[in-house]
């Protein structure tokens, strides 16, 4: 159900403010601001998936995405250019942290605004539903005094967090610990941190050459994007640092390819490299709603192939009032590579590509995306057709995957609100907005 605002009679302050404190409520991590030809449409992104939310007449669109450039210190006589900016403002009791993103389209503005929620970053890692063996990892390579850990997967899928939970875990006094970051998500007491600013030349590299001159323990990269960071980040962790980033990669062996691929000298990587934390994030089963049923013959065969286990049941939920769908927000699906000696001669003496992945994935040194996802789908934790959706394995297709007894479904709209459901579709060139006053 599409909700709807009075724009004529309700000022725009009061319609933003709503706009933003509703979708934080909600647990939403985006709104997007889509312009259309007669209309702007907002979505809300909730556990991962984009459902639409509202519709804004063009005659009420430029106030909104001025009122929003405004919050967000924007230039708001710039429409022709990309713009940045943040929102941290107070609603009915709420503190909001929001980053903003202008973009011009052909059609006007798209503004996307990224709800901060820094809850899991203070929980700490133990609660970032990493299973034993990988966290006992994780803690091995946190504890090294020197070295480089990555902590890899696409946009969106908790990178900051499990690197501001690590932060938080080894900032202590007797430590001098400095990021660079762009932007700043969240601020750290006792940590100097630095905002990436590279119109007046304030790069991850230069920054990083300046970084290494004030005597620091632990280093953190906000993300590692082109060789030459990669370099200097490699080479500060030889050097005696703890260095900690991110990269955009999908395992730990694109990891080490892709670093190689940025020119880092293999002999490097291979001294300097501690750890590879990969991640996707997947939607939970609701526990309100969870039930059992009879696992089908190509679970079963799925679970005995990956983890040589005899299934006979599986979760899953229906849906109900608590829950989008039979899911209510989500877990991360990890893999966790500590670098012992074998991969770093290994990697130094370029073992070709399939040898090396054998002895990456060889049961003794990571348990695979795959093989986690499928643990958190035994404990009820999220489903096969969501560890199906996200990770891509070489020998099942999704399109053998039957649906029957579980529930993929996309989401594809709120459930609160009870008015009459509105689709693009309905809406007609002379169709005039119904209102309801907020």
């Amino acid at each position: 159900m599409l909700k709807k605002y009075n724009f004529s009679d309700t000022p725009i302050v009061e319609i933003v403010n709503d706009i933003l404190y509703d979708a934080s409520i909600r647990k939403a991590s985006d709104i997007h601001f889509d312009p259309y030809d007669r209309f702007v449409k907002i979505r809300i992104r909730i556990d991962g998936t984009l459902i639409d939310y509202a519709l804004v007449p063009n005659e009420y669109k430029q106030n909104l995405i001025t009122r929003i450039k405004i919050l967000s210190g924007m230039n708001i006589t710039e429409t022709r250019l990309p713009q940045d900016g943040a929102i941290k403002i107070t609603i009915e009791s709420e503190e909001l942290d929001m980053r903003v993103s202008s973009l011009p389209t052909n059609l006007g503005e798209k503004v996307v605004i990224r709800i901060m929620d820094y809850k899991a970053n203070m929980n700490g890692i133990e609660n970032l539903d990493f299973n034993k063996q990988n966290y006992d990892k994780v803690i091995e390579m946190i504890n090294k005094p020197s070295g480089i850990i990555l902590v890899t997967g696409a946009t969106g899928t908790g990178k900051s967090t499990t690197v501001y939970s690590i932060l938080q875990r080894i900032n202590h006094e007797d430590v001098n610990l400095i990021t660079v970051e762009d932007p700043i998500e969240m601020d750290l007491p006792g940590v100097n941190q630095v905002q990436v600013n590279s119109e007046i030349g304030l790069t991850f590299a230069s920054t990083l050459r300046s970084i290494l001159r004030q005597d620091p323990d632990i280093i953190m990269i906000g993300e590692i994007r082109d060789s030459e960071t990669a370099k200097i980040a490699v080479r500060a962790s030889i050097t005696g640092h703890l260095v900690l980033s991110t990269i955009h990669t999908n395992n730990s062996l694109t990891t080490i390819e892709r670093l190689l691929d940025m020119d880092v000298e293999r002999y490097l990587l291979a001294t300097a490299l501690s750890g590879i934390i990969s991640q996707r994030l997947a939607r939970r089963l609701c526990p309100h709603c969870m039930k059992k049923r009879p696992a089908k013959e190509y679970e079963r065969e799925i679970f005995k192939k990956y983890l040589n286990k005899d299934i006979n049941e599986m979760f899953y939920s229906d849906g109900c009032d608590k829950c989008n769908h039979g899911y209510l927000g989500r877990i991360a699906i990890q893999e966790v590579l500590l670098i012992n000696e074998a991969i770093r001669d290994a990697i130094n003496d370029s073992m070709p590509k399939e040898e090396l992945r054998n002895l990456v994935y060889d049961k003794e040194n990571a348990i695979t995306l795959f093989q986690d996802g499928l643990m958190k789908v035994e404990q009820g934790l999220t489903s096969l057709e969501e560890v199906m959706r996200l990770i891509e394995t070489d020998d099942i297709q999704m399109d053998e995957i039957e649906t029957e007894g579980s529930n993929p479904e996309i989401i594809d709209e709120p459930v609160e609100y009870a008015a009459e459901k509105t689709t693009l579709e309905d809406v007609k060139p002379d169709d005039t907005f119904e209102t309801l006053d907020i």
